[in-house]
């Protein structure tokens, strides 16, 4: 290694901290059973690059805190709740703006430190992270509810055995596959 090659543990020059992102997603479900299809969310647009902080509080099952350009006005950052079921493409960027890290901070921005990140991400969890969202598993729905820590191949099998029941697959489309526990109907063949 020749002197002119940058260390690879080098620090990016203005680098204020480390954090994860997400896309929003082409296409996200709403309404009764996720029937309805619409194109991003209600505040982000599709591909909005969303920046998700470490967890302080708990917004619930399957939602996190983000930060992002709203759809109606794209100068500021806004913080959100946002299903993680709407985002897609996890991975890690470096946090350059001061304007980013005081809405990554939230009400504990301090302003007399406005380049520090109060609760930051290191590189390697918040790789962690973005590496167990990218996986090939699929969430499923168990007759309408979905189930964030059961977790199916994709193509999933035609049946799951959870908790000393059988699952049957039911439906599977864009948004991943729907069991039931009831089985799936016998097909009638007439008799020749």
């Amino acid at each position: 290694m020749t002197d002119t090659e940058p260390a690879e543990e080098e620090t990016p020059e203005g680098l204020l901290g480390w954090c994860l992102v997400a896309n929003v997603s082409r296409e996200t479900m709403r309404g009764e059973d996720g029937l309805d299809i619409h194109d991003g969310t209600k505040h982000f647009p599709v591909g909005a690059l969303l920046w998700i902080p470490p967890t302080i509080w708990d917004p619930g099952p399957g939602r996190w805190r983000a930060v992002g350009r709203h759809r109606g006005n794209g100068r500021r950052y806004v913080n959100m709740v946002v299903r993680s079921d709407d985002l897609e493409n996890f991975r890690v960027k470096g946090v350059y703006s001061e304007g980013l890290v005081r809405s990554l901070n939230g009400h504990h921005h301090d302003p007399a430190a406005p380049r520090t990140l109060q609760d930051p991400w290191t590189r390697e969890r918040a790789q962690s992270w973005a590496d167990g969202q990218n996986d090939l598993l699929e969430r499923i729905v168990i007759d309408g509810r979905r189930h964030p820590q059961i977790r199916v191949p994709n193509p999933p099998p035609a049946e799951l055995a959870v908790g000393g029941e059988i699952l049957h697959l039911s439906q599977y489309g864009i948004r991943g596959p729907h069991y039931s526990r009831m089985p799936p109907p016998v097909e009638w063949v007439p008799e020749t």
